[in-house]
């Protein structure tokens, strides 16, 4: 699988280069503050093995409240206890925040104790190559179900303050495009701590991403920089997609309804939470090239290889994830689009799109005061990425539901009967039947392009004006 083994090479700065408290040994392996990758893996893996085995030693009971403030913590010598195997990393200390709560909420995803044990412990973990700007560490499980990535002390804090709150709304409403965390862990190690959090990861491996984006619907600074565009695999941004597609993505109207209600839902739950600076991850698959591509590689025998296992973790596909009541409780077909959103570009290309909410736990109260205002002097307030959160979650939904995502009259659903979500992108045949860019009026319905109507909550808004 090509695009497995190229994400697993981590393409990593020069030794001694740093980015926040990820950096790069001597011997030219990732660290992070000053810990190997390869202790962290270890590490990562003995820790969670322990906390999830001895919790399913334990009866099952509704989650209270203290029970997200419960912090465990267990010791690993390297030449092991009596509750710990022996292991070739420096001793450690794990910490484990919330686990009958987090556990609960792993219920809620449908993931049992030992699938996910097998995912995070059983297989190496992978590095990703290509981590981004924040200084963080990502490791995705070699199954494509789990991502894991290096948070910052103020952001652990964050997340577990969020908690109560947060699960209160995906009680409410699973289908979501909000990160879904699973567990977050601390390693004591050599005087640091390295916190960390498992969530679910949004864009497979498995499946050959064309194009990627990171998207605010702000335009300040919102261009890939020169390096990025260099890289493999580059990250683009609000500037590069209105630039690259400039007639949006064409979605069907039960599924583009759909995608902005959730929108919708989402950004009025991180609004209510005073959330702001986050992103839309976009990854966009195309299936018309990923056909010529095969043709030209005479790969056609090889493509099983391509299609992913389903996910264990549920409502966890861009496609689950906004269908909630639209799909009437029928079972959602993913044989055809691999989890992925069908949509067409402007020259009537068929795409699969994968999406997810990202970056949420940069609390604006905290950290993003200042930053607003020295930059409200340099620029134009409106379009600087970090404002007051009704703004931010005003702007960013208007520009995924207008700009990026784009309803049209003709791409139909294929008459399956396994509801709506059958939506058989690969069915279609003949040239461009049913998805020529000429055949795709764009509809507009102005009214919902607002999240004010919307808005029936007290939104914890500051008095005044920043």
């Amino acid at each position: 699988n090509r695009i497995g083994t190229s994400e697993s090479i981590p393409s990593q700065p020069a030794h001694g280069k740093k980015i926040g408290h990820r950096g790069v040994d001597a011997s030219g392996e990732t660290t992070y503050k000053k810990t190997t990758s390869s202790a962290l893996k270890g590490a990562i893996q003995l820790g969670i093995g322990y906390t999830v085995g001895n919790l399913s030693s334990k009866p099952e009971r509704d989650v209270l409240m203290q029970d997200f403030y419960v912090v465990e913590s267990i010791f690993f010598p390297s030449e092991g206890s009596n509750l710990t195997p022996a292991h070739h990393f420096p001793d450690f200390r794990f910490k484990t925040y919330a686990p009958v709560a987090f556990r609960y909420f792993r219920e809620l995803f449908g993931i049992r104790p030992d699938d996910y044990l097998y995912s995070l412990c059983n297989e190496p973990l992978i590095e990703l190559s290509n981590p981004g700007a924040s200084g963080s560490v990502f490791y995705v499980t070699k199954d494509d179900e789990f991502i894991i990535k290096t948070v910052l002390h103020k952001e652990a804090e964050f997340l577990q303050k969020l908690l109560p709150g947060y699960y209160m709304n995906l009680n409410q409403n699973p289908r979501t495009l909000l990160p879904k965390f699973f567990g977050l862990y601390c390693i004591q190690s050599g005087g640091k701590n390295i916190r960390m959090v498992v969530m679910n990861n949004v864009l497979p491996r498995v499946v050959r991403m064309h194009l990627k984006y990171d998207l605010k619907g702000s335009t300040y600074k919102r261009r890939a920089s020169k390096k990025e565009r260099e890289k493999a695999k580059p990250t683009f941004k609000d500037l590069d997609f209105m630039q690259d597609i400039q007639e949006g993505l064409m979605l069907d109207t039960d599924t583009y309804s759909a995608l902005v209600k959730t929108l919708q839902r989402d950004c009025l739950v991180l609004e209510s939470f005073k959330i702001m600076d986050y992103s839309l991850l976009l990854g966009v698959h195309n299936i018309d090239q990923a056909e010529k591509e095969q043709q030209m590689e005479g790969s056609q025998g090889n493509s099983d290889e391509k299609r992913p296992l389903a996910q264990k973790a549920l409502y966890s596909t861009a496609m689950e994830s906004i269908q909630g009541a639209s799909a009437c409780g029928e079972e959602i077909d993913t044989e055809d689009t691999m989890g992925g959103i069908p949509a067409v570009n402007g020259k009537g290309e068929r795409l699969l799109l994968y999406i997810g909410i990202i970056d949420i736990l940069q609390s604006y109260r905290l950290i993003k005061k200042l930053e607003h205002t020295w930059k409200a002097l340099v620029h134009d307030g409106d379009t600087v990425s970090v404002h007051r959160p009704s703004f931010y979650a005003d702007r960013f939904f208007r520009f995924m539901s207008t700009t990026v995502f784009r309803k049209t009259s003709s791409l139909k659903s294929s008459p399956s009967k396994r509801g709506r979500g059958g939506l058989a992108a690969a069915k279609y045949s003949g040239p461009g039947a049913a998805w020529s860019a000429s055949q795709l009026p764009f509809v507009r319905d102005e009214n919902i392009y607002d999240l004010r109507g919307a808005r029936s909550f007290p939104t914890l808004e500051d008095d005044g004006k920043q």
